[in-house]
């Protein structure tokens, strides 16, 4: 069963990244939002770790423009309707709150 892992809040704050980076499996995918899309800054921790894992990567590219944060090629920007047709895709959305 695929799941869709949603992250809202900063990797610098908590470890809700790490921990969904232990539990996250190969048919599943990770959206970042809001506060999350900060893990795409290039040169931090969180960056080298979702770089290396090849993981099905997706932020809400409104999100990563407020923070002037830009989507690398690796991850995929999407809008509000894509993100509903995302949890569509997915049997289960999990929302790391």
């Amino acid at each position: 069963m695929s799941t869709l892992h949603v992250l809202s809040h900063s990797p610098f704050g908590d470890d809700r990244l790490t921990s969904c980076l232990r539990v996250i499996g190969t048919d599943d995918g990770l959206l970042l939002s809001g506060d999350a899309a900060y893990a795409l800054q290039p040169g931090t921790a969180p960056f080298a770790v979702l770089s290396a894992r090849g993981l099905k990567l997706f932020v809400l590219a409104e999100d990563a423009q407020a923070r002037a944060i830009s989507v690398p090629d690796w991850a995929i920007g999407v809008d509000y309707p894509a993100f509903v047709d995302l949890s569509i895709h997915y049997d289960k959305v999990n929302s790391w709150l």
